[in-house]
């Protein structure tokens, strides 16, 4: 989503880069840059103009420390004002004191909230909680069917209730329901409009009321730009929002909804969808956003996805393997497996940060389809093959092509990026082993070569 902000900022970055202090100068036109940036990424004027006003003041007003070039100085202000205009800290969901606690979901027809209902009670479902979804849409065809079948996706129960009844009673059924089976938090699903009108406000106002929700989130499409900051806006006027979920976030949108939404609403972002999956709903981190926005990516993020799919016995399996030279083609195949849990290549490589001012890797340039297509070469492989390469010659070469639908240079190609894995991972592996031994060493008194 922020592919083009990050290159601007990048290109500012890069000019400063030189330079021998930061000036008024000097940062005249780095400045300027910075607020087209942020005005062709569909950032709200209000917030361009106060993000400037706050940059500006650091910059020049002797808050710069010395030791940093113009280049290090812009950056760390920028990063640290960026993360105060996305929220500062991640801002954790409320829970009530006397289960169940309610959150109710608002938002404009076709923001999304119907599937981020589901993808919150499996998130909640994860963490130990025990949700229940409500539907209280009785206005669009098929919407409360719609929930009931991405229930039964994410393997939580959904409260039905009566045909008829009007959508007070179907929350209030739903949170006596909730009560009755002990389920600590109840999910409502309201009714949107394609824009907003008074009927839709008294609705969820009534329901705010006599629900006494624990949150009242907000869910907006971040495609929408200045649209979704406008809703959002009318929305907590009238409602008094508590949070936001912004969908879509793994769009082409520019992002000027994300950087603008808070702080024109006063309320933190508190999730991000960042795909169609029921698992893709991650919590909002803004100084990891911040570090993203500005091409230093975040590797927290990638660290706790791979932790998410890869236990510690795997982990030190796969180190004892790399150091005893025995890691085979069996073992690729099952990292290349991990990596497609862990989510999208182009999402991944989104985390990685880009060095020395390198663009980030274009999309087309990234297809999660040759992970699949490795894999199905792997596949064509006999036990023996996938254990010992050096046995396949050139008619075991032809023979896997022809079961994996691909050509005897694509299977070469995989081999020669096995070989090159391998060597690259068991000599990290070796650096890191090394580095702990000089470490152990040191404390013991003793001196290792090298």
């Amino acid at each position: 989503m922020f592919e083009s902000l990050t290159e601007k900022f990048q290109s500012v970055f890069k000019t400063l880069r030189g330079q021998g202090t930061l000036t008024e100068e000097n940062s005249r036109d780095a400045f300027r840059q910075i607020r087209l940036a942020l005005l062709e990424a569909d950032v709200n004027l209000k917030v361009v103009k106060q993000l400037m006003e706050r940059i500006q003041e650091k910059a020049l007003g002797g808050e710069v420390q010395e030791s940093f070039s113009p280049a290090q100085a812009v950056i760390q202000i920028v990063y640290q004002e960026l993360q105060e205009v996305l929220g500062g800290s991640m801002a954790r969901l409320k829970f009530a004191a006397q289960p169940p606690s309610i959150y109710l979901m608002a938002g404009l027809q076709g923001s999304g909230k119907t599937t981020t209902s589901a993808k919150l009670a499996r998130w909640l479902q994860k963490g130990g909680h025990h949700p229940l979804l409500v539907s209280v849409d009785v206005y669009r065809p098929a919407a409360r069917e719609q929930l009931a079948v991405a229930a039964k996706s994410v393997g939580v129960p959904v409260y039905a209730g009566a045909e008829g009844h009007s959508p007070m009673e179907l929350a209030k059924g739903a949170r006596q329901e909730a009560r009755l089976k002990g389920l600590d938090v109840l999910i409502v699903d309201t009714a949107g409009r394609l824009h907003i009108d008074e009927g839709l406000m008294v609705e969820l106002a009534d329901l705010r009321k006599a629900l006494e929700p624990a949150e009242v989130l907000l869910v907006a499409d971040a495609m929408t730009g200045q649209d979704a900051v406008r809703s959002a806006e009318e929305f907590h006027s009238r409602l008094g929002l508590t949070g936001v979920v912004l969908t879509k976030l793994d769009g082409d949108a520019r992002g000027g909804a994300a950087l603008s939404i808070r702080l024109v609403t006063g309320q933190p972002i508190k999730f991000v969808g960042v795909g169609e999956k029921f698992d893709q709903l991650e919590q909002f981190h803004p100084d990891r956003m911040a570090s993203r926005i500005l091409g230093m990516g975040d590797m927290i993020s990638l660290i706790e996805k791979a932790q998410a799919v890869v236990d510690r016995d795997t982990a030190e399996d796969l180190g004892r393997k790399l150091r005893e030279n025995t890691f085979t083609l069996e073992d690729f195949r099952e990292q290349i497996r991990q990596a497609r849990k862990m989510g999208p290549l182009q999402q991944l490589a989104d985390m990685l940060p880009s060095f020395g001012g390198m663009k980030s890797i274009p999309k087309e340039a990234i297809d999660d389809r040759e992970l699949v297509r490795v894999e199905a070469i792997i596949n064509s492989m006999t036990d023996q093959e996938r254990s010992n390469p050096q046995v396949l010659n050139g008619s075991r070469r032809k023979r896997i092509a022809r079961g994996s639908g691909s050509s005897v240079q694509e299977v070469n190609q995989l081999l020669k990026q096995y070989d090159q894995a391998r060597k690259m991972m068991r000599s990290m592996v070796g650096r890191m082993g090394k580095r702990m031994g000089k470490g152990l060493a040191g404390r013991m008194g003793l001196s290792l070569p090298g």
